[in-house]
Parts: C-alpha cells; structure tokens; sequence
C-alpha cells in the first residue's frame, strides 16, 4: 500500500526544542512560591465552582458520576479512537493507519515518560493529596453512591494526584490532532472533546487543576515533541504497518470492517 508520507523521519529542532522547553517552563513556574500560589489560588475557586452545586442539582451529580467511573475511560478512549480513524475528517483516509500507528507511538512514549516523572515527583516530594482530601464540607460523590465505588471504581480522591495521568492521555491525543488539523472547526471539536472528558476528575475532586496544566501537560508536551519532532514517529508507524500489514489484508476482507478507513 503507497500512502502519502504523514511523518518525517528526520529531526525538526525547532518545534522540539519548544516542545522540550515549554514543559521546562511550566514545571519552573509549578515550583516558584509565586505560581505555586497562583495554581492553588484558581484551583481552589475552579474546585469549588465545579464541585458545590453536585449537592444541589441532582442531575448535575449524575452526569459527573457517569464520568468518573472507570469503565467510562474505555467509553472515551472508544471515542478518541473513533475521531482519530475517520477518513477525509483530519487526517486523509489513505493516512489513517498511519496516523494510528503515529499515536500509538506517541502513547508508548507519554508511557514511559509518565512513569519516570513520577518516580522524579516522589523523590522530590512534590506529590500531593486531591483537593476531595484537603478541603471541608467537600461533595464526595462515593458518599452519595458507596456502591459504585465499590464494584466500579468511582474515583472522586486520590493520595498521589500529581500528574494527572488521565489528563496527559487526552492532552496529547488533542495536541496530536491538532498537529495535523487545518480548519477551525477541527480544533474546537478537539479541544472541546479533551476539555469535556477533563472535567470528571476535576468536578469530583480527584484531581487539582495544576494535576493537568502543569503536570498533565508537561508529558504530554515532551511526548509529542520527541515522537513527531524525530524520526521516531516516522520510523515507528512504518514499521508497524509492515508487521501488520498481513492482519489488515485479511481485515480487509471481511463485511464492513473492509469499508472503514484504517483497515483499507
């Protein structure tokens, strides 16, 4: 199959170099007394302003518990999926498994990067509790429904909430998109979608927003930057494609799987 090229497999030193500094920056800023208290300043009026009215508005409640269930991550990651692989939409349909493949890459990344960083941030003694962990007279919504906690993993606190991990997920499928988007519409779908599936751990209070602005972002940026900036994402997707190219032959055959962009 001769798709058109979506990756170079060469370094492009300017936007790696942004991508490298930027989360430099934003950890420089994190750790300064001044910003430290200028996150928790807007952090705390963001957590309140979310998570008060879950007292008073029942259907509010609901739709934020939905969200903050763990079998809805899967729900999301359907829908990320979903966007990433429609033909003729962002990417063309000759490039979509490309560009799956990309993303794979860039994931794989954010991975392993996530995990140093976390190993850095314990070590550091920079971790901290979830706001659901410091403030009083906080909606819990695991009071409200102690079942779902249980047998779904209702998640509204946490002990180690910096970075947001969930967060770095959706920043960089969103910064990834958007690398490639040419219209506007493309970027507010986007950022729409990645704002949208942010707010859950934020509304519940399992999460700061510096656990997302700051730490989230920061891999996000690092992964992007050292998978499409170096050959790595070129290098990584082809052979990819090559290893499974025989799996998508075959998937090519069977009924409307066959149709659908990535699988031609």
């Amino acid at each position: 199959m001769d798709n058109p090229p979506l990756f170079q497999a060469r370094w492009s030193f300017g936007p790696l170099a942004a991508c490298t500094l930027l989360p430099i920056v934003l950890l420089c800023f994190w750790l300064w007394p001044v910003g430290q208290i200028l996150c928790l300043t807007f952090d705390e009026w963001l957590f309140h302003s979310l998570n008060a009215p879950l007292a008073e508005n029942a259907t509010w409640r609901y739709i934020w518990t939905l969200g903050s269930l763990r079998p809805f991550d899967v729900v999301v990651g359907l829908i990320l999926l979903a966007v990433l692989v429609r033909g003729d939409w962002v990417f063309k349909a000759a490039q979509v498994r490309q560009a799956f493949f990309g993303f794979l890459v860039t994931l794989v990344l954010l991975v392993v990067i996530r995990a140093l960083f976390s190993k850095w941030v314990a070590a550091m003694g920079w971790q901290h509790d979830s706001p659901s962990m410091v403030f009083d007279n906080v909606v819990h919504l695991s009071d409200y429904y102690p079942n779902l906690e249980k047998a779904w993993e209702l998640k509204d606190r946490s002990s180690n909430s910096f970075p947001g991990d969930h967060a770095s997920v959706l920043l960089i499928w969103a910064l990834f998109m958007s690398v490639f988007s040419r219209r506007l519409v493309q970027y507010l779908v986007i950022w729409a979608l990645a704002l949208l599936f942010m707010l859950p751990r934020l509304v519940a209070g399992a999460h700061w927003g510096q656990d997302d602005y700051i730490g989230g972002l920061l891999m996000a940026l690092l992964a992007l930057g050292w998978s499409c900036y170096t050959p790595l994402a070129a290098k990584g997707s082809a052979a990819l494609m090559r290893w499974t190219a025989p799996l998508f032959n075959l998937l090519g055959k069977l009924p409307l799987v066959g149709r659908m962009a990535v699988i031609r």
